[in-house]
């Protein structure tokens, strides 16, 4: 049975989740002057309502229509993986030559190792912070799609990004997401931040995913995509080998890095 002090306690974890990025049992369990396993079945509550995941000894606060984490938690979280995934997605251009490049982190990282690939590319992006990285770069053409700037993320979103999209034919399209699951697809919290992807994967000939382990079987607000529109999946090896062959029977080719 749920109690109002139970309810109080598990905000106060979530609240601290969100706040710094991870929670750890033992530390909030001492913190709130509770057994570690009432903080265990707290977490359990907050995951089955899809607020947090839970890991070995901890947890971590799952994307939603009312949070999303911050740039500046992403570029501190597992960012050799996504280093990883990112120089296997340049691998993976192909005979491109005009690639979306998404807003994110783990994009921006995509970013970086397409300059290092020295060879002309016409890009599209949602993203100032790409765009910016992209366009001294004489071998890259870069088109950046106006809008409203969200400030979380220095995307571009609303009509006027989907506008250019519509008048536009890329050859691959490099998405990330806030949740992936089999049964659900891709999703993400802000339905104008899922309106300009389903827009690019409208556009695009070729869809590939970047994104780390903890994107799988995670749900947000609004999809985008089922897993079957992509053509591959790009994560690192904390997504188990059982999990990859799963998501390949959708369609994708899974790569763990």
């Amino acid at each position: 049975m749920r109690t109002e002090a139970g309810e109080k306690r598990r905000r106060l974890i979530l609240e601290h989740a969100r706040g710094n990025g991870h929670i750890d049992v033992a530390d909030i369990a001492g913190r709130l002057e509770v057994a570690a396993e009432t903080i265990r079945r707290d977490l359990k509550v907050l995951e089955d309502h899809g607020l947090v995941r839970r890991t070995h000894g901890g947890a971590y606060p799952t994307d939603g229509a009312g949070f999303e984490t911050t740039m500046t938690y992403r570029s501190g979280h597992r960012v050799p993986e996504k280093r990883r995934i990112a120089a296997a997605a340049a691998g993976k251009l192909g005979e491109a030559e005009t690639i979306y490049l998404d807003e994110g982190f783990t994009p921006q990282l995509v970013a970086e190792e397409l300059i290092k690939l020295q060879r002309p590319l016409t890009m599209v992006t949602a993203s100032l912070a790409v765009a910016g990285a992209l366009a001294p770069v004489e071998t890259m053409s870069v088109i950046l799609l106006g809008g409203r700037v969200r400030g979380r993320t220095l995307g571009t979103v609303d009509h006027w990004a989907t506008t250019m999209l519509s008048d536009l034919i890329i050859d691959l399209a490099i998405l990330g997401t806030n949740g992936i699951s089999r049964d659900r697809g891709l999703t993400t919290p802000d339905p104008a931040v899922s309106a300009v992807k389903h827009k690019v994967i409208e556009v695009s000939r070729r869809r590939l995913f970047v994104g780390v382990h903890t994107k799988f079987g995670t749900n947000s607000f609004c999809k985008f995509a089922d897993v079957a529109d992509f053509h591959t999946l790009v994560s690192d090896t904390g997504l188990s080998a059982g999990d990859a062959r799963r998501y390949a029977a959708l369609g994708p080719e899974v790569i763990r890095v």
